[in-house]
């Protein structure tokens, strides 16, 4: 599962009212940070072991009016991960993490939707 691309147009939509089907995962990275380049391939990795219908793994890159969503949700580093249920924030983790951590991450918040 590749992550969809999110935008301050369409975060409301891609993320927000997604949520409400299904458990959304975003991913709010920057271009230039190191540990960002580090967990992308993992999350990737992980994600592409669930099937599509279970969660959505969003990304978001922070820079020019993106940065508004890095506000919003009181963003203090790169990467941070956000998972969303029912349109609101339920979970969170920052900085590079082992795929054993990702896949916790995900099971963990996947429980939640049950």
């Amino acid at each position: 599962m590749q992550a969809l691309e999110v935008n301050i147009d369409t975060f409301e939509t891609l993320v927000l009212q997604a949520s409400f089907k299904r458990l959304v995962v975003l991913d709010i990275s920057a271009q230039w940070c190191g540990p960002c380049r580090v967990l992308e391939p993992i999350i990737t990795a992980v994600a592409a072991e669930y099937d599509e219908f279970e969660f959505l793994l969003t990304k978001i890159e922070a820079e020019d009016e993106n940065m508004k969503i890095a506000g919003r949700y009181a963003v203090r580093g790169f990467p941070t991960v956000i998972a969303f249920i029912d349109g609101k924030e339920v979970d969170r983790f920052h900085s590079a993490q082992t795929s054993n951590f990702v896949r916790d991450f995900i099971n963990t918040n996947l429980d939640k939707t049950l």
